[in-house]
């Protein structure tokens, strides 16, 4: 619920007063003597839902921008009358959709200052580069939770239907801003991990499983990031705490461009390029997504005039976002036909061994890993690995008819290692 306290211009007062009588509210008038300017000041105890169309009809009776009008967090509002008008309003659809005026304000206040901005997003961007390069979840997810994302993305979502433009260019500019910094912030850390042999100097980044898992996102990473954007307009538009939503966003950009710092300072172009996609990606499908739902949830400018400019401005980006995201998913989509090429190649390559071993007593297949090259799409098997459970000292002869068997599979040649484990039957 919130309470709204309005300055009620001299010669106003009754028209005022009617307003929010047509609307059926309770309100307060007390006098105001600071000048002869104002006459009065109202207090108007309203639920969530209803600030917006209240504030409507006083804009109609003559309270425009220029009037002071306040609207603050109520706690407690202890009225037979007042329960009564919010069971007016939970009937509406949206019953915690806060106003337009608190959510321009609320994305307003998710922008931090350039410079805490600027420090915020080098920390988190060094922080998940440890994490990344310790193979650490809990240091990668501590990472997300400092990081000042939230605000710009949803910032520049709520200018663009509300026709503000400054909030939507800064908003803008932040985002560019923090991907390039924190991809220039990761790559700088992780080059001085490398150069003073804070870790092994001929690890093999790819090898880690924290940086492996963001080599080669698929479709299932852009429902990361269209569940992060609509979480994040719906959690402003019902007024409540942006903060684990700003984890969730964190998600879907921090650690990606922390994986293209680690491959800019190892120079392995391949690391950086899966990671690049994702990260734009990432960042356009969370504004997308967060301008479909505000858009949806009825947010418009004030004004009438607007009305066009905010549909418009709404379509293009909307448009240009959705074309984007499409270009850039046929690299996900690749990703992902690769992985269902590469898991049903596997499943193969496991039948063929399980009949090669049929007609061997001794033999059993215990186990099969497939290596495949570090190409980011189309990664063909280069070596398997077989684990064989045999029941004798001397193991059969198996490597050729297996390799044989697994290049029949696969049309390419292929190393096959031969591990032979003794196990016994009871």
């Amino acid at each position: 619920m919130r309470l709204v306290q309005v300055t009620v211009p001299s010669g106003k007062r009754e028209t005022v007063r009617a307003a929010l009588e047509d609307e059926g509210v309770d309100y307060v008038f007390t006098e105001e003597t600071s000048g002869r300017e104002y006459a009065a000041v109202a207090y108007v105890p309203l639920p969530t839902n209803a600030v917006e169309p209240v504030l409507k009809t006083l804009r109609e009776a003559g309270i425009d921008e220029s009037t002071y009008t306040v609207v603050l967090d109520a706690q407690t509002v202890v009225s037979q009358d007042f329960e009564q008008l919010e069971e007016r309003y939970a009937e509406e659809e949206n019953s915690e959709r806060i106003a337009r005026q608190e959510l321009v304000t609320g994305a307003k206040d998710l922008v931090p200052s350039l410079q805490n901005y600027l420090v915020l997003t080098v920390v988190s961007a060094v922080i998940a580069t440890a994490g990344l390069l310790l193979d650490s979840p809990a240091v990668v997810v501590g990472s997300m939770v400092i990081a000042p994302l939230i605000g710009p993305a949803i910032a520049a979502s709520v200018g663009t239907v509300v026709v503000d433009d400054e909030l939507f260019a800064r908003a803008v500019r932040l985002q560019v801003l923090g991907v390039v910094v924190s991809i220039a912030s990761a790559a700088a850390f992780a080059w001085f991990v490398k150069t003073v042999h804070l870790i092994p100097p001929f690890t093999d980044v790819t090898a880690i499983p924290e940086v492996r898992e963001r080599l080669a996102p698929d479709f299932l990473s852009l429902a990361v990031a269209v569940g992060a954007g609509v979480a994040g307009a719906l959690s402003l538009t019902a007024g409540v705490s942006a903060a684990l939503v700003g984890v969730m966003i964190a998600v879907a950009l921090i650690p990606p461009a922390a994986t293209v710092g680690i491959g800019i300072a190892w120079g392995q172009p391949t690391v950086s390029l899966g990671s690049s996609v994702l990260v734009l990606v990432n960042l356009l499908s969370i504004n997308l997504a967060a301008l479909v739902v505000l858009w949806y949830s009825g947010y418009r400018p004030t004004s009438w005039l607007q009305l066009d400019d905010a549909r418009g401005a709404t379509l293009r980006r909307v448009g240009v976002l959705v074309v984007a995201i499409v270009l850039l998913s046929v690299f996900l989509g690749g990703v992902t036909y690769d992985s269902f090429q590469g898991a049903q190649t596997e499943e193969e390559i496991r039948a063929a061994a399980n009949a090669t071993l049929t007609d061997v007593g001794s033999a059993q297949l215990l186990d099969i890993r497939v290596e495949r090259s570090n190409d980011v799409i189309f990664r063909n098997p280069e070596s398997v690995v077989v684990t064989v459970g045999v029941t004798t000292a001397d193991p059969p002869p198996l490597a050729d008819r297996l390799d044989a068997a697994i290049e029949a599979v696969t049309d390419d040649p292929v190393r096959t290692e031969i591990q032979y484990v003794r196990v016994e039957r009871a």
